[in-house]
């Protein structure tokens, strides 16, 4: 809304104006060549300017052109929003075939699964059939892990009687002089070390 200016002999100022709550503005003289704040034009640098004054469309292109170039463009895009749909789609369906497949190679799995136990089953039942009296069988396992093991023992034990004598020529030749606790005490078991294999031995 413009500025009422009211100019008499006086001189040039602005009318009262009435407020919204119902009050008066005074009238306010103004001076020659005043402008009010709403219609001083907003500042432009020359950038600003140029950018506005340059034209739209390249010189000398027809707009019915350009008019038409655009569309193209408008329905390419929207074509190509399509095919990417289109593609997300197909991917997803893709994902779920997947899915699918491996839900029923589970399932085939695990009939699968099923069949062998029974069939383990089925086995184990008629190899009980065949041999009613395995008493003995269960037992053979045991003592060769027995027999085994006895032997490591054995092994071991001939190892730590081969260091105590090593260590007792050492002394008995002066090699060692000063032996230390632990060394003292290796001497010590050669007897105990001695009677364990004896009787690993005779066990055996």
């Amino acid at each position: 809304m413009a500025t009422p200016y009211v100019t008499d002999e006086s001189g040039k100022y602005i009318a009262a104006t009435q407020r919204p709550d119902g009050t008066w503005r005074k009238p306010r003289r103004v001076k020659d060549g005043y402008v009010p704040q709403e219609e001083v034009p907003v500042y432009e640098n020359k950038y600003v300017k140029f950018f506005k004054s340059k034209p739209d469309l390249p010189p000398g292109m027809n707009p019915e052109d350009a008019a038409a170039a655009r569309q193209q463009q408008q329905v390419a895009g929207r074509a190509g929003e399509r095919e990417s749909e289109a593609t997300a789609l197909s991917k997803t369906a893709k994902r779920n075939l997947k899915r699918k497949e491996k839900r029923k190679q589970g399932q085939a799995g695990g009939e699968v699964e099923v069949l062998a136990k029974e069939l383990e089953k089925v086995a184990v039942d008629w190899s009980e059939q065949r041999q009613p009296s395995s008493a003995a069988a269960p037992s053979e396992p045991s003592t060769t892990f027995a027999s085994a093991e006895k032997t490591k023992k054995m092994k071991n034990l001939r190892k730590k009687l081969r260091q105590v004598e090593e260590l007792q020529q050492k002394l008995d030749s002066g090699d060692l002089q000063n032996p230390s606790k632990d060394q003292l005490d290796k001497l010590g078991r050669a007897q105990a070390l001695r009677e364990e294999l004896r009787q690993l031995e005779e066990d055996s």
